[in-house]
């Protein structure tokens, strides 16, 4: 049955050779594991911890997946992870990568898509990212109810590998977000909605850039997720996104903001991060059963 916030899913719109390699990928993932993955997770700057919560059962590096980017980014250990948690049968990525790294987006997206292959149906997404919402402090969580694309990088003939010739009618599940703010709630702590504006990067926002992007509605700012978020829609996957905010800007009383800061701001609220996604998968296996 269809999911009501989403259209039917449409593979025609991802590129043909895009879908064989993420079939390709999953292939050798199943030559080893034979489960059948009800959730995906892909864990990034800080967060390669929760990876804990997996009981794996077996893991690939990157480099030994065929058409697999290899993350280069700090904080990021490149490997897919399969195992369960709290008995539901997962795979995850020991982080991600970007296309600041020079990645194209099909490449970034292309985890994602083999991912659906293996045959998920939910897909957990996490990042690391810069508060915009005054209101916000390091170490909150962001929900994402939606995102800005800012990630300008043409490729061929589109700038997201096909993903925008139709508008979807929400990219991030209602009912996921609605849960997980409860899940916070009941554990003591809040996750808080907003709206996640993504750039290329490598570079950190100046000052009139903080004014512009929080001036366009955006809570915090990243280099990530929505080229994984508009695979997962494309596919037909229900998809959260939770953003960890490692540093609020401040244009008027500037902050030099660096790498090591973010990951250990990320690592502070991991725990949230690991409680939220627990008690979602806890949820889903108790629905199961």
């Amino acid at each position: 049955m269809a999911h009501p916030d989403f259209d039917p899913p449409d593979r025609s719109l991802i590129p043909q050779t895009l879908w064989e390699r993420g079939q390709q990928v999953a292939a050798i993932v199943n030559s080893r594991w034979r489960s059948r993955p009800v959730a995906g997770l892909i864990l990034g700057t800080g967060l390669g911890g929760v990876a804990r919560q997996i009981q794996v059962q077996e893991a690939f590096d990157y480099a030994d997946l065929p058409h697999f980017p290899h993350s280069t980014a700090i904080g990021h250990r490149g490997r897919l992870v399969c195992g369960t948690v709290e008995g539901v049968p997962v795979v995850a990525m020991e982080g991600r990568c970007h296309v600041y790294e020079g990645y194209s987006m099909e490449q970034v997206a292309l985890p994602v898509i083999a991912m659906a292959a293996l045959g998920i149906e939910t897909l957990l997404l996490s990042n690391a990212s810069g508060g915009l919402n005054p209101g916000f402090r390091s170490g909150d969580v962001m929900v994402i109810e939606d995102h800005i694309n800012l990630m300008f990088r043409r490729e061929g003939n589109s700038t997201a590998i096909g993903f925008r010739h139709r508008a979807p009618k929400s990219t991030y599940d209602r009912s996921l977000i609605r849960q997980v703010i409860r899940i916070a709630a009941r554990h003591g702590f809040s996750a808080y909605p907003g709206i996640y504006v993504a750039v290329t990067g490598p570079n950190y926002e100046t000052r009139a850039e903080y004014r512009f992007l929080r001036r366009i509605g955006a809570d915090a700012v990243g280099m990530s997720t929505v080229p994984e978020a508009q695979a997962a829609l494309f596919c037909g996957v229900r998809t959260l996104g939770l953003s960890i905010i490692t540093n609020v800007a401040r244009p008027d009383a500037p902050h030099v903001v660096h790498a090591e800061e973010v990951i250990a701001a990320a690592r502070t609220a991991e725990k949230k991060v690991g409680t939220l996604v627990l008690q979602l998968l806890r949820h889903h296996a108790t629905a199961g059963a």
